[in-house]
């Protein structure tokens, strides 16, 4: 498995969204960019496909912007991934090989990436964008201490 490049803009922006989820104020697409150097029209796509899975709220007018749909412990990765890539939660076994399916090699494989997904899976489940926010926030104050 790899993290696209549209996964982690995704979860860029979220983490920055739960950094201000305190404050109940909305960022725009331009804050978020800036924030996180992220172009401004890929952001509003993938900020709309958050919006569309629940993930996000977007608030219109001039002190609009977009907020965390709940609070940032409730989001866990493996949703956010779900939406921005449109996984299923199960590897299917009717879409391996017509040919893998019918060979005891092929059940074999299937079963291991069956198990890869579900271990993938639940990592993913663990983890929270409040515990992303925190690693961050974390490792920022290592970063300040080490450079006094």
């Amino acid at each position: 498995m790899e993290l696209s490049c549209k996964s982690e803009y995704a979860l860029l922006a979220l983490i920055e969204l739960a950094a201000h989820y305190d404050t109940g104020e909305p960022l725009q697409i331009r804050q978020i960019a800036a924030q996180q150097n992220i172009p401004d029209r890929y952001l509003e796509q993938l900020l709309a496909t958050l919006r569309r899975g629940g993930i996000i709220r977007s608030q219109r007018g001039a002190k609009g912007g977009y907020t965390l749909a709940r609070e940032p412990w409730k989001i866990n990765l493996l949703e956010v991934f779900i939406c921005i890539e449109g996984l299923e939660t199960q590897p299917n076994a009717q879409d391996s090989d017509a040919k893998s399916d019918k060979t005891l090699e092929g059940a074999v494989i299937l079963e291991i990436w069956q198990e890869a997904h579900r271990a993938a899976s639940a990592i993913l489940q663990k983890y929270t964008l409040q515990e992303l926010r925190d690693r961050r926030d974390s490792r920022r104050q290592l970063d300040f201490m080490y450079y006094i």
